[in-house]
């Protein structure tokens, strides 16, 4: 199973990052339905469908809000 996030979207792109580091495209009509930016997603490797990793987005989302916080006091 791979887990990207998405950044951002361009267009009809939604532009991801692995957990390596690396971008890529994919078609924003593939993402599962709610998927917005810093959504995270898993694909299954066998049948490559996607679905929106709900906990670790709820995780990441309160990391990065601490982070603010601490740098905007």
């Amino acid at each position: 199973m791979k887990i990207v996030s998405i950044d951002r979207f361009e267009g009809t792109l939604a532009i991801c990052e692995d957990q390596d580091g690396r971008f890529f495209a994919l078609e924003s009509a593939e993402l599962p339905k709610g998927a917005v930016e810093g959504s995270v997603l898993r694909i299954d490797d066998q049948e490559g469908t996607l679905s929106i990793d709900e906990e670790e987005t709820a995780r990441r989302r309160s990391k990065n809000r601490k982070m603010e916080d601490k740098l905007f006091r």
